[in-house]
């Protein structure tokens, strides 16, 4: 049995968020150095990500392994909770776990692995930074992984491929003029462009036989007196897709509706919308590896074939940067309920072993370590 679950109770006990993952960070890279690593690079391109690498010094591909360690925000009672309600402590630790039976109990006998915690998977920003910095150069296979719902995949079992859609925010800002609310005619009232727009949106119609969806998740307008016309008002929007071209043209059209609908009401609108999340491009040999590793260590019975889901991962970034990369990930049942980003989420930590399991057969499977 690996060290997976000692990993898993410390890092449940200090949550924290995108970029800020400093004890998370801190925690990890001390331990890669403990268990021998000698390439252990921190503040990966400013940030708290980490990269720990070894080199066979013979030929052979290089793989990375790929953790996400942020946490998520939760509003509880009126006050902000850091919790880790997505899994990422899970994932940290496997992959931590992983990294010391390869350097303690294997010989990596060709090519190169490199093991990478990434910062900020939930800000959606985190794998552009990690591909900023240059993590990705050279390297010919990804893989990563993510615990399941139990409508997915039971302790015991896990799914080979998973099949995220794109995903996307977009915040905008309504910039009218306040004004009194007995003199409307000397205001712009941004509420009326934010429902305006709000509205418009809704009305965006795509081809039927592609998935997809949009709507308004935030609405905020308040000028601080009941009888004053707001000249602010903020909206974001969720964006979701299960083919890259299809959010391409969702993308488009939402951001021309809000736009007319600033502009029809005199207001001018701002916008952010740099979270912008790939759908996964699965690489047919690594799904089929995946199919294999999973077979052998859980039995046929329990690989869960390829699941779609219209949730969205980062991880996919990588493959948009990088189209030559070979990419797969998998799914690890967990008997995870009521269901991820529930502030009481929770599943069987008794499985973050058998993820330890299926990382080294498959780097064993890769030809990597023996």
């Amino acid at each position: 049995m690996s060290h997976v679950l000692e990993y898993y109770n410390h890092l449940h006990t200090i949550p924290e968020l995108g970029f800020e993952e400093v004890k998370t960070s801190a925690f990890i890279a001390s331990k890669l150095k403990e268990f021998g690593f000698t390439d252990v690079q921190t503040g990966v391109g400013g940030t708290t990500g980490v990269v720990a690498t070894l080199d066979s010094g013979k030929p052979g591909p290089v793989v990375l392994l790929r953790a996400d360690m942020d946490c998520l925000a939760h509003n509880i009672e009126g006050e902000t909770v850091l919790r880790h309600t997505c899994g990422h402590d899970g994932h940290s630790s496997m992959l931590l776990a992983t990294a010391e039976e390869v350097i303690k109990n294997h010989t990596v006998k060709s090519g190169t692995l490199k093991f990478l915690f990434q910062p900020a998977e939930e800000l959606g920003t985190g794998a552009h930074a990690i591909a900023d910095a240059g993590v990705l150069e050279g390297v010919d296979y990804a893989f990563g992984a993510h615990v399941r719902p139990i409508e997915e995949a039971a302790n015991g079992q896990a799914v080979a491929a998973i099949y995220y859609a794109s995903s996307a925010t977009i915040q905008a800002t309504f910039t009218g003029v306040t004004s009194h609310a007995a003199r409307p005619h000397l205001g712009v009232n941004a509420l009326d462009a934010a429902v305006l727009a709000i509205n418009a949106v809704n009305t965006i119609h795509l081809r039927p036989t592609e998935s997809y969806s949009v709507k308004a998740t935030q609405f905020h307008a308040d000028s601080g007196v009941t009888n004053s016309i707001p000249g602010k008002a903020f909206v974001t929007w969720d964006l979701r897709a299960q083919m890259n071209p299809t959010m391409k043209e969702l993308h488009e059209k939402v951001i021309m509706a809000i736009t007319n609908a600033g502009q029809a009401n005199g207001c001018t609108v701002e916008y952010d919308d740099s979270k912008m999340l790939t759908a996964a491009e699965h690489n047919e040999e690594c799904v089929a590896l995946l199919e294999d590793v999973i077979s052998d260590v859980l039995g046929k019975e329990n690989m869960v074939p390829a699941v779609i889901t219209p949730g969205g991962e980062d991880f996919w970034v990588y493959t948009n940067r990088y189209p030559n990369l070979k990419a797969g990930f998998f799914g690890l049942g967990c008997d995870l309920k009521p269901g991820l980003h529930h502030p009481d989420m929770s599943f069987d930590t008794s499985a973050l072993e058998n993820g330890v399991k299926i990382y080294l057969a498959l780097l064993a499977k890769l030809g990597t370590v023996a």
